[in-house]
């Protein structure tokens, strides 16, 4: 058995992505060693040179230079190394959904092979990756028992606690958001309570299981994107009365049970257009949730049609996207809203182009679309523009330049309708 002092010395964090970087940065600040490892050579080089590969994250840079200066954090290739070294071990690697979407345990399996090759007596486990309920318990802790000859709740201990920050935001939001805990016994919870309270010192929301600390982070997604989905059939429904959405949200929202979400050109990132399948996957395949995909992933047929409306058909017009990422002031690409507008341009023979200032031309290029500079002169000869990711650069968008647009499709309802009329193009919104 390891006592309080013993536990909250030695942390591996497995994954160093955006939140895993993160987590053990702060961790590192907090008065922790830690090791942290990932299969990315380039990854654990920058983490060692005291470096930070993440970008747009407020503090990060500094909190990574002052771990590697305290001689606090460290970086490594070899997994099972970073977990014989610690008494905590916090998995961090994603589990993702494929172009079917059936869930994808490809990197985190063999992560949970090399934890169990090195995890001792006493050492306890958190997953922070969204799992589908029961994961925790029967998929990786029964895998690491056979592979370690330990048996977890005697002789390792095991947590659950999901990550629920926000990227350009996730050092703000592990101080401000309750850490929901959840423990394979009591034992578990007990030590995964007491790592976290000196480690993030956050308000903490112990739950009953893994399974419902699991299920809680899932349902938080899905609570999210069946909201969004509500918001998106009003608008469109708005659509054909005439009437202006975002009015509509502002004077049902003054209603203190009302929270209609924003409408918007469609869902992406990590987590609200991914963790749902993981409900669908498990047997929640016909209802709000199942169909609430199915409205989300549509919106972009939807701004296409309603382009086409005013334009006829798009063959060989010369339409540009504004935003590769799928939100605002993050360079993330992940289930992008952009990617099902390219495929229905594809599909109506339109000529693709794309902006947007978080890529360079080279990675817009490995998506098979042209990129375009709002400098370039080619932008008078753009003929159908689409906002999909209204950027910090886009909010003083110079309109002059684009002498031969027909129609402006506002997809985050965020742009000056007024102005982009006065210039003698037509503005679409969705709901607006």
């Amino acid at each position: 058995m390891i006592d309080d002092n013993q536990l909250l010395k030695n942390v591996a964090v497995i994954g160093l992505g955006k939140i895993g970087l993160t987590l053990a940065a702060v961790f590192a600040n907090n008065g922790f060693n830690v090791h942290g490892a990932d299969i990315n050579e380039k990854v654990v080089h920058s983490v060692n040179n005291g470096k930070c590969h993440i970008k747009n994250e407020s503090g990060l840079e500094e909190l990574v230079k002052n771990a590697y200066e305290n001689r606090a954090l460290s970086a490594t290739l070899n997994t099972k190394e970073a977990v014989r070294k610690s008494e905590v071990v916090i998995v961090i690697v994603p589990v993702l959904v494929d172009e079917k979407n059936n869930i994808d345990y490809q990197y985190i399996d063999p992560a949970v092979e090399e934890i169990a090759k090195g995890i001792k007596k006493g050492t306890l486990v958190i997953f922070e990756t969204t799992l589908p309920t029961g994961d925790t318990r029967n998929r990786f802790g029964k895998k690491m028992e056979k592979i370690s000859q330990l048996k977890m709740g005697e002789d390792f201990y095991l947590a659950y606690s999901p990550e629920r920050v926000y990227s350009n935001r996730i050092i703000q939001d592990l101080g401000n958001y309750p850490k929901v805990v959840g423990g394979l016994n009591e034992k578990s919870l007990e030590l995964a309570s007491a790592f976290y309270e000196k480690a993030l010192d956050c308000e903490l929301i112990r739950v009953s299981s893994l399974e419902t600390a699991e299920f809680s982070k899932v349902a938080e997604c899905v609570y999210r994107d069946v909201n969004i989905a509500l918001a998106n059939e009003l608008a469109k429904f708005a659509d054909t009365n005439g009437v202006n959405m975002r009015e509509v949200i502002s004077a049902s929202n003054s209603q203190p049970f009302s929270k209609l979400h924003f409408p918007g050109v469609g869902v992406g990132g990590h987590c609200i257009p991914i963790y749902p399948y993981f409900f669908i996957s498990k047997g929640l395949n016909n209802g709000i949730t199942s169909l609430a995909r199915e409205v989300n992933d549509k919106m972009p047929d939807y701004a296409i049609t309603q382009i086409e409306k005013e334009t006829g058909p798009l063959t060989n017009k010369n339409v540009l996207i504004l935003g590769l990422s799928f939100r605002e002031n993050v360079k993330e690409t992940t289930r992008s809203s952009t990617l099902l507008l390219i495929k229905q341009l594809q599909r109506k023979q339109a000529n693709i182009f794309l902006n947007d200032p978080l890529f360079t031309e080279d990675e817009i290029e490995a998506y098979g679309i042209i990129p375009l500079s709002l400098n370039d002169k080619k932008v008078s000869d753009i003929d159908v523009l689409i906002l999909q990711a209204f950027h910090e650069q886009y909010k003083d968008l110079d309109f002059n330049s684009f002498t031969s647009c027909e129609i402006v499709l506002d997809g985050r309802n965020e742009l000056n309708k007024e102005e982009i009329i006065s210039l003698g193009m037509k503005y679409k919104g969705i709901g607006n």
